[in-house]
């Protein structure tokens, strides 16, 4: 009987069925085969930043390879001249650029970068994944970022004009990527 029914199908449906099955798959899945590197300008010295890390790399686990590169910050003293800033980007500048992977897509992370919305941001992460396999997102240390760096940027990346201090930042960076592939994914994390 089934047999019967089945024959009576068309099979032009089938395939048109299967055609979107496939199709919504590869775009929601999409993004999860990103690559996802996050340069960062020092240690997390707070045993809570560290557990809120821990926490949101687990919760990546599910959609990305995501590697953590923390780089040595410069040790300059307490009311350092524009010339001691200067050097101290340079310096980690330098070291940044050496551990950029060469096929990413970089976002650097700045005030004078552009402001999304979540899911803004989840779409662009979206586009990035069409057109590379992996982005890596960097993250610079008390004086921000060196021209040089933020030069080799794609894209640049603020989270307003308050400023945050650089550790949190990188807990707040991987919420958002996690909320990002939430949307893309339709998982109920994004409200």
């Amino acid at each position: 009987m089934d047999c019967i029914l089945f024959t009576f199908v068309d099979p032009f449906y089938i395939s048109r069925i299967l055609y979107k099955q496939i199709n919504e798959f590869t775009c929601r899945y999409a993004v999860a085969f990103i690559g996802t590197d996050i340069i960062a300008v020092g240690k997390l010295k707070e045993k809570y930043l560290r557990d809120a890390v821990a926490e949101y790399l687990k919760r990546l686990g599910a959609f990305c390879k995501i590697n953590i590169i923390e780089i040595d910050e410069e040790k300059v003293g307490d009311n350092p001249s524009k010339a001691q800033i200067d050097n101290v980007l340079e310096k980690e500048g330098q070291r940044i650029i050496k551990k950029i992977p060469k096929s990413s897509r970089v976002i650097t992370l700045c005030i004078e970068g552009k402001e999304y919305s979540s899911p803004d941001f989840s779409h662009l992460l979206d586009n990035i994944s069409m057109t590379s396999s992996s982005v890596c997102f960097i993250i610079g240390g008390s004086f921000g970022l060196s021209n040089e760096v933020k030069g080799l940027s794609n894209y640049k990346l603020s989270f307003g004009k308050m400023t945050l201090p650089h550790q949190l930042a990188r807990v707040v960076l991987l919420e958002q990527v996690y909320r990002a592939f939430s949307i893309s994914n339709n998982s109920k994390y994004h409200k």
